[in-house]
């Protein structure tokens, strides 16, 4: 008779079949989710992720369903990390998950918003628990991927800006399914290590699937209980992160991340220059002074000399003074004659002198002056001499004789 195994051995069988299967053991499957059920009891997380052709059953234990950075509904679609096991009482071929994210933007969005205001509802994004970096850090701690190109940038900055400073990396994975532990562990190492004043969480950029981890939870708890400053750089400056608003300094690359976290040597060398020149000049200040005060005390010869320049300088000004009041003198009778020159000019010009030598000007009835050409027989005039004023009527106009021009013109006419 055949040998025959009953079914729990089958199933045992069947499960070191699955799990010795390396494949099976770091897989990540995308589906939709249903029957979503949270046990309210022990926690653990029970669904089924589908496709069009097929479904299986998943399970995600407490310590790992509280991990969660958003609620997952049926419908959602979904990355699920873990691996594929047997569970022997049921014979049941089924997905252990250690790690669940929305795929797709819309619900990758919803996650991130709900994870978003949870934390800002717990006061982790106050303003209040931001620190101030320290000006000039003697050692920053990095959590980066030790390969990375965002570790060869922040490097390439420090050492041109501030070379003194020293570096400590705590070497993680920054994407991936064990991503989001490892930058944990190394946040949470630099903030025990007494060495760091800052920690720099950084990574290059990428799409958005593979910046995901820094959206998790643990990891935003983490570098919100460290005790020291944390500078967030994560991506290119378009890309936000939940780490970003945890942190006490965000900067939009790695490469602004090490310029925000150390002085510029050269600038702190101008400074120092400034400052020695102000330190000179306060120091020839004080000099001057304490010599001026020396020659107020100086002796009595010291004094006589003084007193000798002040009366050759009060002799000068008095030559100075005499000087200007010559000239002054002289421009004021320039000034004068010049005035009675315009005087006597206008004096002139007045028409009533020339009434006075006997001339007299005739003006209508509404005292315009007139001339002899406008004057015509039966005109109402005003004869105005120099004491009196007539009143005429002109009888007749007559040309006067020896008028060239008047004569000229009637040897045209």
């Amino acid at each position: 008779m055949a040998e025959y195994i009953n079914v729990t051995t089958l199933n045992l069988l069947a499960k070191q079949v699955l799990e010795q299967c390396e494949p099976l053991n770091n897989l990540i499957v995308c589906g939709e989710v249903s029957n979503f059920t949270r046990h309210y009891k022990s926690g653990h997380c029970y669904f089924t992720l589908k496709d069009e052709n097929a479904a299986i059953k998943c399970v995600m234990f407490r310590d790992k369903a509280r991990l969660l950075g958003f609620a997952p509904e049926n419908g959602m679609l979904v990355l699920a990390y873990g691996r594929a096991t047997l569970y022997e009482r049921d014979g049941a071929f089924q997905l252990y998950c250690d790690y669940m994210r929305p795929f797709g933007a819309g619900a990758a969005q919803m996650a991130f918003d709900a994870l978003k205001k949870k934390l800002s509802a717990e006061g982790l994004f106050n303003a209040e628990h931001k620190r101030p970096l320290p000006p000039m850090p003697q050692c920053i701690g990095l959590v980066t991927s030790k390969t990375g190109a965002a570790l060869q940038d922040v490097i390439h900055i420090i050492t041109r800006r501030w070379p003194m400073v020293k570096l400590l990396l705590a070497p993680v994975s920054v994407q991936g399914l064990e991503a989001e532990k490892s930058i944990v562990d190394g946040i949470r190492r630099l903030d025990a290590d007494p060495r760091p004043d800052i920690i720099l969480i950084t990574r290059g950029g990428g799409s958005k699937e593979d910046l995901w981890v820094f959206n998790s939870e643990r990891i935003a708890r983490a570098a919100y209980a460290c005790k020291k400053p944390v500078v967030s750089a994560v991506g290119h400056e378009i890309d936000t992160t939940i780490l970003d608003y945890v942190a006490d300094l965000r900067a939009p690359t790695p490469s602004a991340a090490a310029e925000l976290c150390v002085p510029d040597q050269a600038q702190v060398r101008h400074e120092i220059f400034i400052l020695q020149q102000n330190i000179q000049k306060n120091i020839q200040s004080r000099l001057e002074m304490c010599y001026n005060k020396f020659n107020i005390i100086s002796p009595a010869a010291a004094m006589q000399n003084e007193k000798t320049g002040i009366d050759a300088r009060a002799q000068l000004l008095r030559q100075t003074t005499a000087q200007i009041q010559a000239v002054a003198a002289q421009k004021a009778a320039a000034c004068t004659q010049g005035l009675h020159t315009a005087a006597a000019v206008a004096a002139s010009l007045n028409p009533y002198a020339v009434l006075a030598r006997g001339y007299t000007m005739v003006a209508d009835a509404r005292g315009r002056c007139l001339t002899t050409e406008h004057l015509k027989p039966g005109q109402k005039i005003t004869v105005i001499g120099s004491n009196a004023a007539a009143q005429c009527t002109v009888d007749a106009v007559a040309p006067t004789q020896g008028n060239p021009e008047k004569e000229q013109t009637d040897e045209s006419t």
